[in-house]
């Protein structure tokens, strides 16, 4: 039997299937390597698949950015929706889950997503579509803490707090400049004291 013989076809992925592939390969890389080394012809190095697969899919570099930052965005809905439904009834309980489940899901992305979020930010385009992404984690955030305001509801400004609190406290968590536990505890007491300010 020849080696050509003995070697097992390859199995062609589904589109799906590629895709997943193709950004568990960048999330690999922007992990290992950083943003700046990710490029779609890197990217179809490292996925051991031509370049024009990865540009079917991206198109662009901005375009797999956002691929990558969707994914973030989507894993942290998913975290909150799931503290938010078994979550105590009181403002520290609320507070504390938000917390947790932002400062959770920044650790478990690592130190990729605040590269990812830098080179977003670099583009008019998509640092508007990654704002829009922050609307509805606010919209949930005043949901769940409407009730314990004193006006019985909680304002923009409010709201801007909250977010800026909790994505500085989470990458200062996730790249060690104090414990995660710290980084909770401070954003919980952020947000109590923003909804009692309303």
């Amino acid at each position: 039997m020849s080696s050509e013989e003995k070697t097992a076809p390859r199995k062609r992925l589904s589109r799906e299937e590629r895709r997943r592939q193709l950004l568990d390969v960048a999330w690999q890389l922007v992990r290992e390597e950083g943003t700046d080394a990710l490029s779609l012809g890197r990217l179809a190095e490292q996925a051991g698949v031509t370049k024009p697969v990865v540009y079917d899919h991206f198109e662009t570099r901005n375009g797999l950015l956002l691929a990558l930052y969707q994914e973030y965005d989507a894993r942290q809905t998913a975290m909150l929706d799931t503290a938010l439904a078994g979550c105590p009834a009181d403002l520290p309980g609320r507070a504390w889950v938000i917390a947790e489940a932002y400062v959770d899901c920044v650790a478990t992305q690592g130190r990729e997503i605040p590269g990812v979020s830098a080179a977003l930010a670099g583009s008019p385009e998509l640092e508007a579509l990654k704002r829009g992404y922050e609307g509805p984690f606010m919209d949930k955030c005043r949901e769940a803490l409407a009730p314990f305001a004193p006006t019985g509801d909680i304002g923009v400004a409010g709201l801007w707090v909250l977010v800026g609190a909790a994505e500085a406290l989470s990458l200062a968590a996730a790249a060690g400049e104090l414990p995660g536990e710290t980084a909770k505890r401070e954003l919980q007491a952020t947000i109590v004291a923003m909804v009692l300010r309303q």
